[in-house]
């Protein structure tokens, strides 16, 4: 049961932006994601958009702080990864 966070690197909307995914499932990260106060419109399809300002009290919760593309192979091999479909809308959250 862990959550992890990748760095700040992704620009949107004027700020910068890190990804926080579980390796369990997504009810740990969606109860995670609560007790912080994250909005349920920050989840997209397997992870939360957190903006760079939220970055350390993500991980002060808990939250392992690692790489984006070890962020990626964990939530490949926990089967939780959900791509998004060529061509396709963006998914409801």
């Amino acid at each position: 049961m862990t959550l992890y966070i990748d760095p700040p690197t992704w620009p949107g909307h004027g700020r910068m932006w890190s990804h926080l995914v579980s390796d369990e499932s997504y009810d740990e990260l969606h109860a995670f994601a609560r007790a912080l106060g994250i909005p349920e419109r920050a989840f997209e399809r397997d992870h939360y958009d957190i903006p760079s300002h939220r970055y350390a009290d993500v991980v002060r919760a808990g939250a392992v702080e690692v790489g984006a593309k070890e962020l990626l192979r964990r939530l490949t091999q926990a089967g939780l990864r959900r791509p998004k479909r060529r061509g396709a809308a963006r998914e409801p959250r």
